[in-house]
């Protein structure tokens, strides 16, 4: 079985090597390749995945290289995980919103469309050339914004389906506030991609979320940084980037008052860089669980093991609708658990989403669909549009602000602009 990752000189890539050497039974890899064009970090990166399987004993060849067409040559399936423009695209995704009054984040808001808008079409031509050189490898899809990305690659056809950490990261949260194993514990997890709640918490057919709430909710609640009165008030525990829109103006005080997020993970992207050039090196480092990406290996391995194996068992993942939240259109994409197999991802029946959710649900919808006609067909007026319909801008005099600023800060990445 041979896996590529595109975009592995992530500094990702380690949790990603440690994941399928320690869970090798579930997927047995014979070879992992990494393509990335920064050739230099791809060379430390690399290394240390080897060294990781060497360490686990797992006999499969891990190669790196800058060729994606050699890389994806005869993949059974490819790992998308890149980030155009890197931290300091990102570092300007998260502070000129600010200027406008408006959080500044990498997946949601002005930020969101403005990462969506240079990732997309870099996406859709790396999925036509493993479309032409491998047509039946599937992708599975960790490049954010995942929903809008994802969208972009369902409608135009290709084997791909969306994968986040979040659902996995709460799913372990649980288990061990609850004391039980992981795999005895799943998620009534609906919404979108950054956009989701955990309606309920399921140890052994029964829904235990309102024990968990009694006994844990105040550090449930520390953790999401969000009061413990409104997961009561919800009987539901939403997903932390919510955070950006139950508590915006909050978060904007923070933000203006605090270095961005990419200028921290930038800092220890280099600490990291600086341990994996270390030869001695031959597991993931502890510092690595700070750069985020908990539990994405997990997450990666039971989802590639199922579409390769076609076994059928329930996964959290970004797909099309079809018709399980029938106010949402067929072709938007929800993050929901789907049964997943060699045909793809299947959504499970949902109960209807509740008004308090679905309204904001079927809001950030529409946003995505302009978005992704924004990121496809370019023009400032689509731009506008998109930022007009999202939920944390909203305002014409913001909107137009923000378009120029996205504009003006992303002319490299926009054939368009």
């Amino acid at each position: 079985m041979k896996l590529a990752v595109v975009g592995g000189g992530s500094t990702y890539t380690p949790e990603l090597a440690d994941g399928f050497a320690r869970l090798r039974d579930a997927l047995p890899v014979t070879e992992l390749v990494l393509v990335d064009p920064a050739a230099d970090r791809l060379e430390l990166v690399g290394a240390l995945a080897r060294r990781i399987f060497a360490r686990q004993g797992h006999p499969g060849r891990v190669s790196w290289t800058g060729d994606l067409d050699a890389a994806v040559d005869g993949a059974d399936a490819v790992l998308l995980q890149l980030r155009v423009g890197g931290q300091a695209a990102r570092d300007k995704d998260e502070t000129w919103p600010l200027e406008c009054g408006c959080v500044g984040q990498e997946t949601t808001g002005a930020g969101g469309l403005a990462k969506a808008l240079r990732t997309v079409p870099v996406v859709l031509g790396i999925a036509e050339r493993i479309r032409r050189r491998n047509p039946g490898a599937w992708i599975v899809d960790f490049t954010n914004p995942v929903g809008i990305v994802t969208r972009a690659l369902l409608t135009a056809g290709h084997r791909a389906v969306g994968l986040c950490n979040v659902a996995i990261g709460f799913q372990r949260k649980f288990a061990r506030l609850l004391g039980v194993a992981p795999e005895e514990v799943s998620l009534d997890h609906v919404g979108l991609n950054h956009l989701t709640w955990e309606r309920a918490v399921l140890v052994g057919g029964e829904d235990v979320l309102p024990r968990l709430l009694a006994e844990h909710g105040d550090a449930v609640a520390a953790d999401l940084r969000m009061p413990r009165g409104l997961l009561d008030r919800l009987g539901a525990v939403p997903s932390y980037y919510l955070r950006y829109f139950y508590q915006h103006d909050e978060v904007v005080r923070e933000l203006k008052g605090r270095p961005s997020r990419a200028a921290e993970v930038a800092e220890m992207e280099k600490r990291l860089l600086a341990l994996y050039a270390d030869p001695a090196l031959d597991e993931k480092p502890e510092l690595l669980a700070r750069r985020g990406g908990a539990f994405y290996s997990e997450a990666a391995v039971a989802l590639t093991s199922s579409l390769l194996t076609g076994a059928g068992d329930v996964q959290v993942v970004n797909t099309f609708n079809s018709g399980t939240f029938p106010f949402l259109p067929d072709d938007a994409v929800i993050e929901v658990p789907a049964a997943v197999d060699a045909r793809g991802a299947h959504p499970l029946p949902a109960r209807p989403l509740e008004p308090l959710y679905a309204g904001l649900v079927a809001h950030v919808t529409a946003y995505e669909q302009l978005a992704l006609e924004a990121a496809l067909k370019g023009g400032r007026d689509r731009v506008f549009e998109a930022l007009l319909a999202h939920p944390l801008v909203g305002r014409i005099a913001q909107a137009d602000q923000l378009t120029d600023s996205l504009i003006a800060h992303n002319r490299e990445h926009l054939a368009w602009a």
